[in-house]
């Protein structure tokens, strides 16, 4: 019973988690086209934004525009794609395209026996034509911190549970091999 309840609240918490940033979120080509009509500051360099959602954009790059007022010259959103095989051939890694001003979106494709490696894939890229200067890229990550609350969802002890299961939970820029003196994290609450 007590390894069903940690996976269920694992679960359900995620869910919950991601319905309050979709909440919060911003359509993709929303965004661009606001960009585009009214250009911010830009900055040399390269920044890569992970994103879980494909069409939405990350919260790490709303709250850097919001508060330092600048993008970068060229600005990558990166989505990692589990695939349900164990291993996905090099030539279908990933889709890479421009989405205007400047702005590119990436998904990256790897099986559940492989371990995503975010400088290898950006490497490969290159070999496509869609070069990378490592010491000219930032990588730009969301750190929610989490608060349980009473709002509908999920009882606030599972809350008070899955934000404890959460703060052990591996960062993502470990999981995707991401170095550290590369990244800037910008936090966010978000109340479950």
């Amino acid at each position: 019973i007590a390894v069903f309840t940690l996976l269920t609240t694992w679960k359900r918490g995620r869910a919950v988690l991601m319905q309050r940033l979709a909440e919060d979120g911003m359509p993709l080509d929303l965004f661009i086209q606001s960009i585009d009509a009214s250009p911010p500051a830009r900055v040399s360099g390269t920044a890569v934004f992970l994103s879980g959602a494909q069409n939405s954009v990350p919260h790490a790059l709303l709250h850097n525009l919001k508060h330092n007022k600048v993008l970068h010259e060229r600005v990558v959103f990166l989505t990692i794609v589990p695939r349900d095989i164990p291993y996905v051939p090099l030539p279908e890694r990933y889709e890479a395209k421009p989405l205007g001003c400047n702005f590119f979106q990436i998904h990256a494709f790897y099986g559940f026996k492989e371990d995503p490696d975010v400088p290898a894939l950006l490497d490969e890229t290159g070999r496509q034509g869609f070069v990378f200067d490592m010491m000219q890229t930032s990588f730009f990550v969301s750190r929610e911190t989490l608060i349980p609350t009473v709002k509908a969802g999920m009882a606030l002890w599972r809350e008070k549970l899955f934000v404890s299961m959460s703060k052990n939970a591996t960062k993502a820029t470990e999981f995707f091999q991401v170095p550290t003196n590369r990244v800037v994290e910008l936090g966010t609450q978000v109340e479950l």
